[in-house]
């Protein structure tokens, strides 16, 4: 993720737009409208927070650093499915997403019972993440509309 420069776009009509700039020069974006502009700022700052926390370098911005597009992600799956290291990001941060819905924390007991047993979680790592996961939202919430966090 060091070679790769994420812009998250906070629009004037409420829409999102997340950036991202390869060493390369190399970009992909994706714009995101309605509830999607609610949704996916969040669920990209909790991927960056995941994946720089725990480590991992082939996770969602890992892969696009390394060449795949945001369109890559998603059917028809054209790079084919997701590396096995990117498959356990994507469950650690689709299970922040919904205890962010349902407004609770989960114990690490909780999380890897969804988890593969090779990818456990410890509560200090799940304390860990959910710091800068509050550091980023509270980025975000700052952000005036038409301005764009950046994170490398």
């Amino acid at each position: 993720m060091l070679d790769l420069v994420i812009q998250i776009k906070k629009k004037t009509d409420g829409s999102a737009a997340l950036s991202c700039r390869r060493a390369d020069g190399s970009v992909t974006w994706q714009r995101q409208e309605g509830r999607q502009a609610r949704f996916f700022p969040l669920h990209d700052l909790t991927h960056y927070a995941v994946e720089a926390v725990l480590g991992h370098p082939r996770g969602f911005y890992g892969l696009v650093a390394e060449g795949w597009d945001l369109t890559d992600f998603g059917n028809p799956w054209r790079r084919g499915p997701l590396p096995p290291e990117a498959l356990v990001s994507e469950q650690i941060v689709g299970l922040l997403d919904r205890e962010r819905a349902a407004g609770m924390e989960w114990t690490a007991a909780q999380f890897n019972a969804c988890l593969p047993a090779a990818c456990a979680v410890t509560d200090d790592d799940l304390r860990q993440v959910r710091e800068k996961r509050r550091e980023l939202f509270a980025r975000w919430a700052a952000l005036p509309a038409g301005e764009t966090l950046e994170l490398r």
